[in-house]
């Protein structure tokens, strides 16, 4: 069974840092790409990171960039996000996802639909 378990996230003031992380479990996803993708209150998901399964290759949107760095851990099978400079507009339901499909090394999934597997997700709120 595959599994996708994120954890850290919790209250923070404007201005402050967090770090994200997500296990995964029942298989390797050493070669595929993965990303985090969050969910507002009433509102749509939206990726803010991927990373290629190198490692080599990171996006993110206009949004986050400067503020969220992704990264992974081969070794131990998981993936981070780490988020600097928070704001309000970023309290959401964070979710770590992976693609079930074999790419290129620099290859990132930017579309929700190219993730087949997603965790639960982890509350982040942003206070003012």
């Amino acid at each position: 069974q595959v599994q996708l378990v994120e954890s850290g996230g919790g209250i923070v003031q404007a201005g402050g840092s967090l770090r994200l992380s997500c296990a995964a479990s029942g298989r390797s996803f050493l070669n595929n790409p993965m990303g985090w993708i969050r969910q507002p209150p009433g509102k749509e998901r939206e990726l803010v990171a991927a990373i290629s399964w190198s490692g080599s290759r990171t996006y993110y949107p206009d949004s986050v960039k400067g503020r969220f760095t992704i990264s992974k851990n081969d070794a131990e099978n998981r993936i981070y996000l780490y988020m600097n400079s928070l704001k309000p507009d970023d309290t959401a339901v964070y979710s770590c996802a992976a693609s079930a499909r074999y790419t290129g090394s620099t290859y990132t999934a930017r579309g929700l639909l190219e993730y087949d597997y997603w965790g639960q997700g982890t509350q982040v709120t942003v206070s003012s």
